[in-house]
């Protein structure tokens, strides 16, 4: 799952240029090599920043998910977003997955309006909002309180009528340090929930201050965890580098034979 950033203060945008043009450029690279979804977000969820509106949403996914879809309609398109009406509308001009950061917590109409649209859903944990999920996240047991929450959220996706559901555990998304090295060691067990894995630790925070960096150098570590990562469960990378993350997934197929 290759990154499309369609906004201006993201952690890390390739080139910082949010213009449906540029996305679309890239988008075209992704596809390449080798991406099978991509993934367009209006919103930065990372910590401390505030969302946007709905409309101002709208305004910054639907020109590149139209684009995208024109130019590429075989490509599997996943809007990130936590609103059901930017979620009906973008499923209306191209998209073909929803990618919900809260779960369905922050709208309640969500899961219902994605049993209705008959697409996969992805449910992230996340501990808070992304203005405060940093601030004191704890857990009696991060691996097991998360591996709890998403097991609701499931049950209750498959009661609204979703079928196909993959999960993300939500690394940076109100999580220490330690818990987000913890959830790497036992993403095998979020596999007793029969429900593809996606990870999402590109270029993280997780990555480049363990190594004393800053985003832009955290690729080589990226794609050190994607490997642990898929040696752990996981059937998903969503990944700012398709090339390497593909790399990565060819020498782990290789690995296991």
């Amino acid at each position: 799952m290759g990154i499309l950033n369609a906004t201006p203060d993201s952690f890390y945008n390739q080139g910082k240029d949010s213009d449906p043009e540029a996305l679309l450029r890239m988008g075209e690279k992704m596809l390449r090599d080798g991406a099978v979804i991509l993934d367009i977000g209006g919103a930065s969820s990372s910590p401390g920043s505030t969302l946007p509106s709905e409309d101002e949403e709208l305004k910054r996914v639907l020109p590149v998910i139209e684009k995208i879809y024109a130019r590429f309609p075989e490509a599997w398109i996943s809007v990130d977003t936590l609103h059901a009406k930017v979620a009906r509308e973008a499923v209306a001009a191209g998209a073909s997955i929803i990618n919900d950061i809260s779960a369905g917590s922050a709208d309640e109409a969500m899961l219902d309006t994605v049993a209705t649209l008959r697409v996969p859903y992805i449910a992230m944990h996340m501990q808070g909002m992304p203005a405060t999920m940093q601030a004191n996240p704890q857990y009696e047991n991060v691996t097991l309180d998360i591996i709890d929450y998403l097991q609701k959220v499931v049950h209750k996706a498959v009661q609204a009528g979703i079928h196909d559901i993959i999960i993300d555990p939500g690394f940076g998304f109100g999580k220490t340090m330690t818990h987000n090295y913890t959830l790497i060691r036992e993403l095998h067990l979020f596999r007793m929930l029969g429900k593809p894995i996606l990870v999402g630790l590109s270029r993280k925070s997780m990555i480049w201050k363990t190594l004393n960096t800053n985003p832009e150098a955290a690729l080589n570590g990226t794609t050190a965890l994607h490997m642990v990562s898929l040696q752990q469960g996981a059937s998903i990378l969503r990944a700012h580098d398709v090339k390497e993350a593909m790399e990565t997934i060819t020498l782990w197929k290789a690995l296991n034979g």
